[in-house]
């Protein structure tokens, strides 16, 4: 299994601080907030990663990171010249992926369960897709799926009136198919693709699995208060 973690996109929400640099290397407690999506993999047993970036700090992961011989993985890069959504990011990765299932990680997001199991069923199963749930004090800030029985009916991008508390997280299990998805779907009303969009073609189609997260789970890019929350966390518990 191969693994792609997505560290594009301008962190305006988190201006000034990234005025000069990109938000997934500013320090969260005592690293870089790259280097736990990267380390996530790693702990999942995925030793092949893509890094798809903005073209305005991509030398900065370069420096940084190397070919990843510090971490035992091996990273390749890619450039995503403009800001086109998380789907359009991910579209980057599709000759890296060949014929693997893969990992998606955003560079953003900070979990505290190992992901492991749920990666090594998805691989040996037949599910399409897989999603990571987590209940959360705001889900009107995240795309939030519908659930019956179990099952998720739909999922709806930052609604009003969330139809349940969890968030879909950034962390996505899928075969090379969803590249076809991603060409199919259409641009949304802010014009980029986006990830939502994608999942729920599976979910129309019943091909998507989902797993619900006990443990933290930090969105280190929706705030500055936000981030400092998430490393607070970090510096009590996952050090």
């Amino acid at each position: 299994m191969k693994g792609v973690i997505l560290a594009g996109g301008t962190g305006s929400r988190l201006t000034p601080l990234t005025k000069v640099t990109n938000k997934h290397l500013l320090p969260i407690y005592n690293k870089p907030m790259i280097y736990y999506p990267l380390l996530k993999l790693k702990e999942m047993g995925v030793k092949s990663i893509l890094l798809v970036s903005g073209k305005g700090h991509a030398g900065h992961f370069l420096e940084l990171l190397g070919a990843g011989t510090e971490f035992g993985v091996n990273i390749a890069y890619e450039v995503q010249e403009e800001a086109g959504g998380i789907a359009q990011a991910l579209s980057l990765a599709k000759d890296f992926v060949g014929d693997d299932k893969f990992v998606v990680m955003l560079g953003d997001n900070i979990f505290q369960d190992s992901l492991a199991d749920a990666a090594r069923d998805f691989e040996n199963g037949s599910s399409e897709a897989h999603l990571f749930l987590k209940e959360v004090d705001r889900p009107q800030s995240y795309g939030v799926p519908r659930l019956e029985n179990g099952k998720i009916l739909e999922i709806l991008e930052k609604p009003s009136n969330p139809p349940s508390p969890y968030a879909v997280t950034g962390c996505y299990l899928y075969t090379p198919k969803v590249f076809e998805v991603i060409q199919a779907i259409k641009p949304s009303a802010r014009g980029e693709l986006e990830i939502t969009d994608v999942n729920d073609y599976y979910v129309k189609n019943g091909a998507l699995s989902h797993t619900v997260l006990s443990g933290f789970w930090g969105d280190c890019g929706e705030s500055i208060d936000q981030m400092m929350d998430v490393a607070g966390f970090v510096q009590k518990n996952m050090v």
